[in-house]
């Protein structure tokens, strides 16, 4: 499963973890998606969304 929201594209993102010492080593940063039925074009449908999407309302979710 891939960690992209299907409303903004967010997506992971690459970077240095970098230690006391100052030694860097790679991480991942991955957004918090959850799967949720929202209402695409009047029909219920599952789709993945970040939780910023879900708290600013650009999802309306099927009930």
């Amino acid at each position: 499963m891939s960690a992209r929201c299907d409303i903004c594209s967010k997506e992971q993102q690459t970077g240095n973890q970098v230690s006391h010492s100052n030694i860097k080593t790679k991480r991942v940063w991955k957004p918090n998606i959850k799967r949720t039925k929202a209402l695409i074009n009047g029909t219920p449908k599952t789709i993945k969304v970040c939780t910023r999407c879900l708290r600013s309302g650009k999802v309306q979710r099927a009930i």
